[in-house]
Parts: C-alpha cells; sequence; structure tokens
C-alpha cells in the first residue's frame, strides 16, 4: 500500500466510481468505453496497490468491502474536487467566472445568502450558484463531502468540530405561522393558555427548531400537543396549515418573508414566552481552499451577518 497516492490514476479512480454507481464490472466498462477482460486487470491492479479486496461479488452486484467503501469514498470527493476544477477552468476560458456550492438552514438562506448572491450578481457575469437548504445534519455531511464550498449551519453532537473552521454565527428567533383566518389572529394579545388547543407542525424530534419550541412549552409548563405532523418541507407546512387550524413554527426570516410576498394565505402569530433556536454559523472545512468565487461569496454572507444586530428573542 506504500506510495499509493503517486500509484494510483485518474482511470482506476473512474473505474471504482463506475463499479460502485452500477454494481457491474460489465457496465462499468461499457462506461469507460473498454473491455471487460481490461476493467477486470484494471480492479486487480487496483487491488493489488491496497493488498486487499474492493468489493465482494453477490447475486445481485458488487458490493464494496469495508476498505473499499473507504477508498470510494475519497474517490468520489477527488472526482467531485477534478470535475469542480475542470469546469471552472473551462469557465474561465469562456470569459465565465466560475461556480460556488452553498448550503444553508432556511431562515439563513433567506436573510444573508440570497441577498449576497443578488450582490455578487451585480458584477459578475456567466456565474453558476447553487444554493441548497436542508437540515444541518445533511449540510455538514454535504461539506464533509466535498459537496459544498461552506454551509451556514449548527454542526451535530456526533461531528468531530475539529475537522471545520467556524466563522460568523447567528442566533434565530421562532414565531408561528398559521392560515389568515386562524382563531389565535382574532386575539389582541394570544396569552400561553390561547395556544394550548393547537397541534404542530413541525420539524422532527431532535432538530434544534424542535427542541427550542418543546423547552418553550416546558418551561412555561405547557403540555406538548398530542397530534404532530413532522416535516422539513416548508411546502407541506403551508399546504397543511391551510386546511387546518395546526400552528406551526418558523425562523422570524422566514415569516418575514411570507407575510411580505403573501404566499399562501399565511399569517405568524408570536408565542407569548421567547423561543430562541440554538446558533448557526458559517462553517468551512478546515484546509479547505476556495475558488475566488466562493471565497467572496463567503465573504459577502460574512458581511451581511456581522452589519445586522442580532434579533435576540421575541418580546411577548
Amino acid at each position: 500500500m506504500r506510495h499509493l497516492t503517486q500509484r494510483l490514476q485518474w482511470r482506476h479512480l473512474r473505474l471504482l466510481s463506475a463499479i460502485d454507481e452500477t454494481g457491474q464490472l460489465s457496465i462499468a466498462a461499457e462506461r469507460l468505453a473498454i473491455t471487460q477482460p481490461a476493467a477486470s486487470r484494471m480492479l486487480a491492479e487496483i487491488e493489488g496497490m491496497v493488498e486487499q479486496p474492493l468489493f465482494v461479488r453477490k447475486p445481485k452486484g458488487m458490493v464494496p468491502t469495508p476498505i473499499g467503501r473507504v477508498l470510494i469514498r475519497h474517490t468520489l470527493s477527488l472526482l467531485r474536487g477534478l470535475t469542480a476544477t475542470a469546469i471552472e477552468v473551462d469557465a474561465f476560458a469562456a470569459g465565465k467566472t466560475g461556480s460556488v456550492r452553498v448550503g444553508s438552514v432556511t431562515g439563513a438562506a433567506v436573510a444573508y445568502v440570497v441577498p449576497s448572491v443578488q450582490k455578487l450578481r451585480a458584477d459578475t457575469r456567466g456565474v453558476d450558484i447553487t444554493i441548497a437548504v436542508a437540515p444541518s445534519e445533511e449540510l455538514i455531511q454535504g461539506l464533509h463531502n466535498g459537496d459544498y464550498d461552506f454551509v451556514l449551519a449548527r454542526v451535530p453532537p456526533e461531528q468531530d468540530r475539529r475537522h471545520f473552521d467556524f466563522m460568523q454565527g447567528r442566533s434565530e428567533s421562532a414565531e408561528f405561522l398559521v392560515r389568515c383566518d386562524h382563531p389565535l389572529l382574532r386575539l389582541k394579545k394570544p396569552t400561553l393558555q390561547d395556544f394550548r388547543d393547537y397541534g404542530w407542525v413541525i420539524q422532527g424530534i431532535g432538530t434544534p427548531m424542535r427542541d427550542a419550541v418543546e423547552r418553550a412549552y416546558i418551561e412555561n409548563s405547557m403540555p406538548l400537543p398530542e397530534e404532530i405532523i413532522n416535516t422539513t418541507s416548508l411546502l407541506v407546512m403551508i399546504a397543511c396549515l391551510q386546511s387546518s387550524d395546526a400552528i406551526s413554527p418558523i425562523s422570524s426570516e422566514v415569516s418575514e418573508l411570507l407575510e411580505g410576498s403573501g404566499v399562501g394565505g399565511m399569517a405568524t402569530v408570536r408565542f407569548p414566552a421567547p423561543i430562541t433556536i440554538q446558533n448557526y454559523h458559517l462553517i468551512q472545512k478546515k484546509q479547505q481552499t476556495l475558488s475566488p468565487l466562493a471565497t467572496r461569496l463567503r465573504d459577502l454572507v460574512i458581511e451581511a451577518l456581522r452589519s445586522e444586530p442580532e434579533s435576540g428573542t421575541v418580546d411577548s
């Protein structure tokens, strides 16, 4: 296994990726435009370098061994990196400026990523920008896998924080989203008692939003609702609220967007006690070199995070 980095070649990485994706050596060979015997010899060559088998042949196809999974995980990351490099070089050659991939929790995407992207586009042309909105667990895993240049997220407890650089952070406060003719909106100043009879449409157990809302109820001696719909989709959330008296916690940033746009006929109502969600941060993988475009967007997001005062808690 000595000097593996000096012996592995691009064709080896492409073969491992193709076998992993297809599960069949013959199909992988077709994708690489080589014969199956040639692919078999190449796989044997790689296994000789590693000194262990990388796949187990089963009736339904080839399954990676434990060491095979390790090599494939890094192979896919390398291929993505090389592909991104090739795309960016081609973009520069064509007079474009490259690509950037950002992952974010919903509130941060709405309040800071989108406005920063608009600023970036003001003096660039032909940029390729990806904004993925997902739960923090998915975002951190994606960052670890090389899917994103940086993310705005919270690191789950099981992740080793030493792998990441933490930059500017912010807290979030929450309000409840309801349909525009919800009974709570008829009250001038709803009390804790007024919230007792309504079920939730909310993110799953263990998510920061769910933890914050449950904590607010428990600290105010309120029973948690018996009827709960779990979803991370804002569209599903709105659809559920339109046809029921359920209430759904959302960040204040998303609340402002929905109320300002009139999407789905929604309104928000404040909980009588503060609901403050765990801080998220702009996070980058350690020793990761960003492209100039990604660096510019990251710096714009950091500037936006710093320029706006913390929302703190929601006033009763």
